[in-house]
C-alpha cells in the first residue's frame, strides 16, 4: 500500500535533512579549503588575470553557495519515493568529490593545469547533477544555477591563470619566492 506523506511530514523531513546536510556541505568545503591556500609565496607570485576578483569575494561567495548546495541536496534527499532520487544523490556525491579536490590540487600541489581539468569535470558533472535534481525537485536544480555560474567563472579564471603564467609560476629556476614585474 502506498501512502503519500502529508505536507507537514515533507517539511519535517526537509528540515531534518537540512539540519544535517547544510552544515556537512559547509564543513566539507571548509576542510577542503584548509588543504591549500592562496597565501603561499607561489600564488602571491603569480600574475593575476584582469578578471581576478578581490580575494575576500571567494570566501563570501563559496559560503553562500555551500549553503545553497546543502539546501538543494536536502530537497532531493527528503524526496522519499521520488523517481531518480538515489541516482541524483550518487551523481551529486561523485560531482562534489571533484569540487573538494580542486583546492588541494591548485593551491596545495600548485598544479594549475590539474586544477583546470578538475574544474572542467566539476562543470560537466554539475550539469548532469542539475539534470538529475530537476527530475526529482525542480527547486533543487534551480538552487544549483548560481553554483554553475560560479564554477564556469572559476574555470575561465583558472584558464586565465595558466595563460598569464605559462611557466606555472615556477620559482625553481631563479630561486625567487616573489615575482616583480616592471
Amino acid at each position: 500500500m502506498n501512502v503519500l506523506a502529508s505536507k507537514s511530514q515533507l517539511r519535517a523531513s526537509f528540515l531534518r535533512w537540512s539540519l544535517f546536510l547544510v552544515p556537512l556541505i559547509v564543513l566539507l568545503g571548509f576542510l577542503a579549503g584548509q588543504l591549500g591556500s592562496p597565501q603561499t609565496a607561489w600564488f602571491q607570485g603569480l600574475v593575476k588575470p584582469s578578471i581576478f576578483p578581490p580575494p575576500a569575494a571567494f570566501g563570501i561567495v563559496w559560503g553562500i553557495l555551500y549553503v545553497m548546495i546543502g539546501f538543494a541536496l536536502a530537497l532531493v534527499a527528503s524526496a522519499w519515493g521520488a523517481r531518480g532520487r538515489e541516482l541524483a544523490i550518487i551523481l551529486f556525491a561523485l560531482h562534489f568529490a571533484g569540487n573538494l579536490a580542486w583546492t588541494p590540487v591548485f593551491f596545495g600541489m600548485q598544479d594549475m593545469t590539474g586544477g583546470l581539468y578538475i574544474l572542467v569535470y566539476v562543470t560537466l558533472s554539475l550539469l548532469v547533477v542539475i539534470w538529475a535534481f530537476w527530475r526529482v525537485r525542480r527547486l533543487a536544480a534551480m538552487l544549483l544555477l548560481p553554483y554553475l555560474a560560479w564554477v564556469a567563472f572559476a574555470t575561465v579564471l583558472n584558464y586565465q591563470f595558466i595563460a598569464e603564467n605559462p611557466d606555472g609560476g615556477s620559482t625553481e629556476e631563479s630561486g625567487a619566492v616573489e615575482r616583480v614585474t616592471l
